[in-house]
């Protein structure tokens, strides 16, 4: 029998009755808020499982609860795998699962689990619970009965020693409440620094919601989240909310439009390449809103979610209008400018206040690429942004960095403009420069990039700097 890999408390459990309302925390049962308080830091998952038509009342004070004490909430049905619903949440299978329930709810999740759920029935007033100290949980025990809440942590303590074998020791305390919740605020660090661009299941673009609800994360990021939420003075590097404009290629586009304010006569121009957003390639209207945003073929088109989805990356170069029909990209796009930059790409890198830089190889001027693609009738090219040069055909060309002047003072300005429009302290960004007009055109941004066309001796040096700066900088504002 395995240790205990999760804990789902029903609502039964928490509110002292069924039928009466509930007002703040004077609405939880006795024990509830002792219990919640050991298994917040308990480093198990803890579950609250309730069935539909729950009470206005009771269903605020549930996501209350749950946001104080780092809960996840599961709408159940009395038909419902428990097991089942859990597994697609929370990550990982070794052990058993926790089901607390009230007696007087005891029988209504009747679906078999299997012997990896047990279900714990509080206050039963028809059998005695275990008198046994040790609680002798056996592997073929489905449910187990105690008097009240306040001894499910020894139930837990009693099956994860003995999935640990001789070697567990369990260490018992008597501690007042107050003290003991000091200890458990006590806090464990001071910033965090993630990167949530690499913990997303699922971006929802089609949602109306504000773009937290966009958004599916990992459990372990939700957990982040939550306790985060429960650290006022901790420091995130950078806020979760921050990075939301960097997963949208429209929201990012429409921000880039802001840098028409950083052009001044006599000076390169820094500016965003032209584009329109696409939710069907096959809208009639779309050569002419391709004319009226002045976007000629070839052009680009990538996928409007821009990182953390599998197909994020999937992009294509067209060269014939008619080929936007039935085009392998997914939806909605973004048809974006080509930009002829003579297969010079210059890759930067802001790390709080510093900025760094590097000149990649790219592909080609529309010119070469259309003579290297009429090889294939023109059709439209696809390919990975992550292997852009192993997709698609490359120019014989030598390179030549002297073929352009690269403003890098404009760059730099862009950046801190970037910096402070986004409020991110550690995000890249590319930027190619046209052939002719010599406009810097910025056509990507990307959050927490791996800054590996930087010598370590200069990133790893400025990358401290800049936390340093981030949590300095917060802790004055909090003083």
């Amino acid at each position: 029998m395995g240790g205990v890999r999760g804990i789902v408390l029903d609502s039964s459990v928490l509110f002292p009755s069924a039928d009466d309302e509930v007002i703040g925390d004077a609405g939880l049962s006795s024990g509830a808020e002792f219990l919640l308080r050991k298994l917040r830091y308990s480093s198990i998952p803890i579950g609250i499982s309730h069935e539909q038509g729950l009470s206005r009342s009771k269903e605020c004070l549930l996501k209350e609860v749950a946001k104080t004490y780092l809960c996840t909430i599961f709408c159940l049905s009395p038909e419902d795998d428990i097991s089942s619903k859990v597994s697609q949440i929370w990550e990982g299978k070794d052990g058993r699962l926790i089901h607390v329930v009230s007696w007087c709810r005891e029988d209504i999740f009747q679906k078999k689990n299997g012997s990896h759920v047990v279900k714990v029935i509080v206050g039963s007033a028809e059998r005695e619970a275990s008198n046994d100290s040790g609680y002798a949980v056996t592997a073929e025990m489905l449910s187990i009965s105690i008097n009240k809440l306040q001894e499910l942590p020894l139930l837990v303590c009693s099956m994860n020693t003995k999935a640990a074998g001789e070697e567990a020791l369990a260490v018992g305390y008597v501690m007042k409440p107050s003290r003991e919740e000091d200890f458990a605020k006590l806090q464990l660090v001071d910033a965090i620094l993630h990167k949530a661009t690499d913990e997303i299941l699922a971006v929802d673009m089609a949602s109306p919601s504000e773009n937290s609800d966009k958004v599916t994360f990992t459990r372990n990021l939700q957990e982040l989240q939550r306790y985060v939420e429960c650290l006022a003075d901790c420091c995130v590097i950078d806020p979760f909310n921050n990075i939301f404009p960097i997963l949208d290629r429209m929201k990012i586009q429409q921000i880039l439009m802001g840098l028409e304010t950083l052009n001044i006569n006599g000076r390169c121009r820094i500016r965003a390449p032209s584009f329109i957003k696409v939710d069907s390639f096959d809208d009639p209207n779309l050569e002419q809103r391709l004319a009226e945003a002045k976007l000629r073929l070839p052009s680009i088109v990538k996928p409007q979610v821009a990182c953390g989805v599998s197909d994020a990356h999937s992009m294509a170069i067209v060269f014939k209008v008619d080929h936007y029909k039935n085009l392998n990209v997914p939806l909605p796009a973004v048809v974006q400018e080509y930009v002829d930059h003579s297969s010079l790409i210059y890759k930067f890198y802001a790390l709080g206040g510093k900025v760094f830089h590097a000149v990649k190889k790219s592909i080609p001027n529309a010119d070469t690429l259309m003579n290297l693609a009429a090889e294939k009738g023109l059709k439209p090219l696809h390919f990975d942004r992550h292997n852009i040069l192993k997709s698609l055909p490359v120019s014989k060309e030598q390179l030549n960095v002297d073929n352009h002047k690269l403003d890098l003072e404009l760059v730099k300005d862009a950046a801190d403009w970037l910096r402070r429009t986004l409020d991110l302290t550690i995000f890249g960004f590319d930027v190619v420069i046209q052939e002719g007009s010599g406009d810097h055109v910025i056509v990507d941004v990307n959050y927490l990039p791996s800054f590996k066309e930087v010598p370590d001796d200069i990133a790893i040096p400025a990358f401290w700097d800049a936390l340093k700066e981030k949590i300095v900088s917060r802790k004055n504002q909090k003083a």
